[in-house]
């Protein structure tokens, strides 16, 4: 149940961030807005990084998962947060947040086509209801401009593979992965906005923008990163689906913005779609080589038995950890320990 309500309250924070940003636009390029975003989200995680002692994010990445955290950025940190931004620039903000339903769509297909996760018969058919569902719902929301709807779609895209990617990278706990990605991309827009653009706006602009980044990218993308290393991205991915709701909904009290009249029945048709991915069961014998890694872990989850004296099970913590090889089964999510091809 904890991972579930990590991912709703990521969903939360990350809405209300599309109409709030649409209403930034008008004092800041979107090169100059993603970057303060993001550095925005550095400054929200850094106390959770202090917290857990580690003074350098990323001192025990193997090689593999520093590709997968430099794929992250760019992809997540760069150029997603662009194409939203000038997406945004071309339609409206409830258009836009209807839009980014595609991102379900795109983390899942991702998922079972590159990241070797798995859905049975009852997932496929929540996927495909959510999939339709969307659709519906971005269609009852009017139809943005070609330009607008590719640049959405592609920001969709690109943080689909930033879930995926995010989900793997093995040696560096949420808050870590979330202060490289807000720092690196962060800098690297805001440098380019300032480089194509006089900056334009006022002080309390650049504190609006950090503070919104520190909740809506920042704690949010922490949350999303700890719930899709629990449930895997596909899974985790449907709840955050979540967002574009609450984006739309915060976008009618804006000027000029109008109302979906097929908001209830494509909500419905996710809320079911939703429920199917959940029903979905993976279950069989496997077996676990021996792996040495750190992430935020429990010990009632089959696979984590070495012992805290004192620490209940249920209790979830971060550390570098040992596995032995093991053998079971069990019911299981395509996480960090369940990456096979069944």
């Amino acid at each position: 149940m904890r991972p579930v309500l990590l991912a709703l309250l990521a969903a939360l924070l990350f809405g209300v961030s599309t109409p709030a940003s649409k209403l930034l636009l008008g004092d800041a390029s979107p090169q100059q807005l993603a970057g303060l975003l993001y550095l925005g989200a550095a400054l929200g995680v850094l106390p959770l990084h202090l917290r857990s002692g580690r003074v350098a994010p990323f001192s025990r990445l193997d090689r593999r998962s520093a590709l997968r955290l430099a794929g992250a950025v760019v992809a997540g940190g760069v150029v997603g947060p662009l194409a939203l931004l000038f997406s945004l620039r071309l339609a409206s903000a409830s258009d836009v947040s209807l839009l980014l339903n595609l991102e379900l769509a795109a983390t899942a297909l991702l998922g079972v086509a590159f990241f070797r996760e798995s859905l049975g018969g009852r997932g496929l058919a929540g996927l495909a209801v959510v999939i339709v569902s969307s659709m519906a719902l971005s269609a009852a929301g009017g139809h943005p401009g070609i330009a607008a709807g590719l640049l959405a779609a592609l920001a969709c895209l690109c943080w689909g593979l930033d879930n995926q990617l995010t989900a793997l990278v093995d040696g560096m706990a949420p808050a870590g992965t979330t202060l490289v990605k807000g720092l690196v991309a962060g800098a690297f827009n805001l440098s380019m906005g300032l480089a194509l653009a006089q900056w334009s706006g006022s002080f309390w602009i650049v504190v609006t923008a950090l503070l919104l980044g520190a909740g809506s990218y920042g704690l949010s993308l922490a949350l999303h990163i700890a719930a899709s290393q629990q449930l895997g991205a596909t899974r985790t991915q449907a709840i955050f689906a979540s967002a574009p709701f609450v984006g739309a909904a915060v976008s009618l009290a804006l000027p000029g913005e109008q109302a979906s009249a097929g908001l209830l029945l494509a909500s419905l048709g996710l809320a079911a779609g939703v429920a199917l991915l959940f029903a979905d069961r993976h279950e069989h014998a496997h077996r676990h080589a021996m792996a040495q890694h750190v992430h935020a872990h429990r010990h009632d989850d089959h696979h984590h038995l070495h012992e805290h004296p004192g620490l209940a099970p249920e209790t979830r913590h971060v550390h570098w950890h040992r596995h032995k090889p093991v053998e079971h089964a069990h019911p299981h999510l395509p996480d960090l320990h369940h990456r096979h091809d069944h």
